[in-house]
């Protein structure tokens, strides 16, 4: 295997395809994992998936899988991207390279969501690709995994 890579899922990422369609789309948060997973067997990554609400419980998730599993983090931290400087500190505080990734394009939406705390911790960022996001998120940890 080519490494091993985490994939957290931020807060209501549980409701997609009930929340908002028209934003988010009409897919369920099950059907990205398949994707996810289909797509990390092809290209012979391991990869461990995490959905949390809470912001302590990414943070946990950050911190344990980095430190024993982890070699690449693709994130989409969802509305924490804007507020959550305890996720950009655990990021920081753990050192493995970070892919964001955003559903939408966050640039495109309301001024809040232009900020991003997760950014400046990240190796780059992937957002309005809709659920080929995370794929593309993937690539790029992939392309990480490869240069090292």
């Amino acid at each position: 295997m080519l490494g091993n890579v985490l994939v957290i899922h931020g807060p209501n990422l549980n409701l997609l395809g009930k929340r908002e369609p028209e934003i988010y789309g009409k897919f369920t948060l099950e059907e990205i994992n398949k994707e996810i997973r289909n797509f990390a067997k092809k290209e012979k990554i391991n990869v461990k998936i995490f959905q949390a609400n809470s912001e302590g419980e990414i943070i946990d998730i950050i911190q344990r899988e980095s430190e024993k599993w982890a070699d690449v983090l693709v994130i989409n931290p969802a509305a924490y991207t804007h507020t959550s400087l305890a996720i950009r500190e655990a990021i920081s505080s753990v050192k493995i390279p970070t892919i964001e990734v955003h559903i939408s394009n966050i640039y495109k939406r309301e001024e809040f969501r232009h900020h991003s705390f997760i950014s400046p911790v990240s190796e780059g960022g992937i957002y309005g690709f809709g659920k080929k996001s995370y794929i593309l998120g993937l690539q790029a940890a992939i392309y990480i995994l490869k240069k090292r």
